[in-house]
């Protein structure tokens, strides 16, 4: 009969999985992360058995370490959990890789959301949305595996269905797409920005100790 896990090893814990984390090139689940400890335990590489439970709460306490506050944070991902850096300082932490591909243009960015919004869906409800062809930006996402194939639709045709990906949700630091913001959310975002393009030139006032 195994013992069961040491409620001492929480700091233990706590450590392999920050490091797992940090090695790791992909989100991890807890699901995942309780095998891989378990089965270092089996093979006497780690104190004592894990349960689910117990690196559920581990991880609570370690997004409450990992905020982002100090410039690395711990977030759902994917599915997972991953160390990522701190959304405010993407433009600079790009810096360190000039010559990854350029971002996705408006054009595929705006596939990419009706795609995610309205999934699964055809290349010819894309093209609906959009009015223009869009093969060529559907092979491109395809390529970049931010969207997959997720069957036929049962119609004349047989067109092809396309979905998002797990790419797509570590892509935009997406749980899963639930989590995308509503419609009128992003309605509502627009106008914010858009009143803020609106400003209002400054009123001139003449100084009163000016002579007319």
């Amino acid at each position: 009969m195994r013992i069961p896990a040491d409620p001492m090893a929480d700091n233990t814990l706590s450590r392999t999985l920050l490091a797992l984390f940090m090695a790791a090139d992909r989100p991890l689940n807890k699901e995942a992360l309780t095998a891989l400890i378990n089965g270092a335990a089996d093979e006497e590489e780690y104190p004592s058995r894990v349960t689910r439970e117990s690196v559920s709460a581990e991880i609570e306490k370690l997004q409450v370490l990992w905020d982002g506050q100090t410039g690395v944070g711990l977030w759902e991902v994917a599915g997972g959990f991953q160390l990522r850096t701190a959304p405010d300082l993407g433009p600079i932490i790009r810096r360190l890789w000039p010559e990854k591909r350029p971002r996705l243009s408006p054009a595929a960015l705006e596939s990419l959301a009706v795609i995610a919004y309205r999934q699964p869906c055809t290349r010819a409800e894309i093209e609906d949305v959009r009015g223009v062809d869009c093969g060529g930006i559907v092979r491109s996402l395809l390529e970049r595996q931010l969207i997959r194939i997720v069957g036929k639709r049962d119609e004349p045709g047989r067109p092809l269905l396309y979905g998002t990906t797990a790419e797509f949700l570590t892509l935009f630091s997406l749980p899963d797409v639930t989590a995308l913001p509503t419609l009128r959310a992003l309605r509502q975002l627009n106008a914010e920005a858009d009143a803020k393009t609106q400003v209002s030139p400054p009123s001139v006032e003449k100084d009163e100790t000016e002579s007319n």
